[in-house]
């Protein structure tokens, strides 16, 4: 964490994904500034953000949808990401034509 602290703008922030609470432990103790609970069932997020405590801002990522986006954000976390938006959305082929 000190290289790379040392290498960054002081304007950023570092981020790490986790997906153990272990994980998020080891954040904690080099002070990171965002912890991305990653694929984390809502009660392990909930563990997650209690252990966090207010250290770190908390990104929740990795399985978000509608039916499931209410209970993440009831665990506390900070933030949620949604990969569908990018990853999973449906191409659509545009055409423009300009006359000069």
């Amino acid at each position: 964490m000190r290289i790379l602290r040392d290498k960054a703008p002081h304007t950023l922030k570092i981020e790490v994904e986790t997906e153990t609470l272990a994980q998020v432990e080891e954040c904690l103790a080099c002070g990171v500034e965002i912890i991305m609970l990653d694929n984390m069932a809502p009660a392990l997020m909930r563990q997650a953000v209690g252990l966090i405590g207010g250290r770190a801002l908390v990104e929740a990522s990795g399985g978000v949808n509608l039916a499931n986006v209410r209970e993440i954000a009831e665990t506390g976390v900070d933030l949620i990401s949604v990969g569908a938006l990018t990853h999973s959305a449906r191409a659509m082929d545009i055409s423009m034509r300009l006359s000069v």
